[in-house]
């Protein structure tokens, strides 16, 4: 990834839900940009792989770590330790969020559907 990238210009224009875009060009790092309509998300699963960076990019929305809900909104944090139950919901029209960790396999979420990676 050369330069900048308009993650807010990559959301409003995506079509569908779940990963609407990927970092590809990093060697250590992955990087997904994750968005949902109001009351979809991610179902609580545990990720036993990597510590993951939460980063709200637009809307609003919970991260659920361990039983605790965090409001994500565009701008704020929520590191979510690796081992530790997760989970995402939108609670806006519109939510999106990048998810930031340690480079390992592909990302495909889809609303509706539980699954390991978020």
């Amino acid at each position: 990834m050369e330069g900048a990238v308009d993650l807010g210009g990559i959301s409003a224009g995506a079509r569908g839900t779940g990963t609407v875009w990927t970092e590809r060009e990093g060697r250590d790092l992955n990087a997904n940009l994750v968005r949902f309509p109001q009351g979809e998300g991610v179902g609580e699963h545990v990720n036993g792989e990597v510590d993951v960076l939460f980063v709200g990019v637009s809307g609003s929305g919970v991260v659920g770590v361990d039983g605790r809900e965090h409001a994500l909104e565009a701008g704020v944090l929520v590191l979510v330790p690796r081992g530790a139950r997760r989970s995402t919901r939108s609670t806006s029209e519109s939510f999106s969020y990048l998810t930031v960790h340690r480079r390992r396999g592909p990302v495909r979420l889809r609303a509706g559907r539980d699954g390991p990676n978020a």
